[in-house]
């Protein structure tokens, strides 16, 4: 297990928003995303603070769709940002195969895709490919967030985690997605920026697949306390990465950086 550090970026702010509420603001002009802290720090002030603390393998976000003005703004601090840690972080929010190779040559270790790939709600073997062929599979990231359907099953969602997916998470598409990039990101939607514990049943899913896989995955949503890394932990057999945002000191919340880092090793070791 390793923290993995987060920037997320929204209007050309770096924020931590609670992501059920994010929505295109070309389709829902009056809609407001729920704010947890907006920072008065530049994108590369955080990623100056995960170099000089040695945490690499984290994501910067663009959080506005490619559609929106402000998505210029979100990709200048990006660029700040990477520039502060170079091939420390990586990048996702809106990237296409033409973008790709440009935020690597910035910096970016990886380039991380979700909604390209998918078309009328359907994963799409032909624009993965492409993505494969513009950043390479050692370089990709498949973003797999979901939310929970009310019959239970976790569903992909793409657009700022407002369009299901007909993608659902489970050990036969873990396996058979893990042959075409290099990690996963996993946001449990539904509970992510709520500070309000991890959606379990969802980690229990992952942790199983990680266990016999041993490939990497990320998982971020929820996570509050310690005893919730203790749990993911046990889950995973200490193998799964972790994201923590709103609950960070860093963020406005309670937790330490320092002391996550320090914890997340200790149930690495075990």
């Amino acid at each position: 297990m390793r923290i993995r550090p987060c920037i997320d970026i929204h209007n050309g702010r770096v924020k931590q928003i609670v992501g059920g509420t994010l929505q295109d603001q070309k389709e829902s002009a009056t809609a407001t995303a729920q704010e947890n802290f907006v920072s008065d720090r530049d994108a590369s002030y955080y990623a100056s603070v995960y170099r000089e603390m040695g945490l690499g393998g984290g994501h910067i976000i663009l959080l506005n769709s490619i559609k929106e003005d402000a998505y210029r703004e979100d990709l200048k601090q990006a660029l700040g940002a990477l520039r502060a840690f170079p091939g420390g972080m990586q990048i996702g929010g809106g990237i296409t195969p033409e973008t790709a190779g440009d935020l690597l040559d910035a910096g970016a270790s990886h380039v991380i895709v979700t909604s390209y790939v998918f078309r009328d709600g359907k994963l799409n073997m032909d624009a993965l490919s492409d993505m494969i062929g513009a950043a390479g599979r050692e370089r990709l990231v498949l973003d797999l967030s979901c939310r929970r359907t009310n019959a239970g099953r976790y569903l992909v969602v793409t657009d700022r985690w407002q369009k299901f997916t007909d993608l659902e998470i489970s050990a036969d598409c873990l396996d058979r997605l893990s042959g075409y990039c290099d990690e996963f990101l996993i946001h449990a939607a539904d509970v992510e920026g709520k500070r309000s514990g991890i959606e379990e049943d969802l980690v229990t899913i992952l942790g199983s697949w990680q266990k016999h896989s041993g490939f990497p995955v990320t998982y971020a949503g929820g996570v509050h306390s310690f005893a919730d890394l203790h749990l993911i932990g046990k889950l995973s057999g200490g193998a799964m990465d972790v994201t923590v945002g709103s609950a960070l000191k860093l963020f406005g919340g309670d937790l330490e950086l320092q002391d996550l880092v320090e914890t997340a090793v200790k149930i690495r070791s075990r």
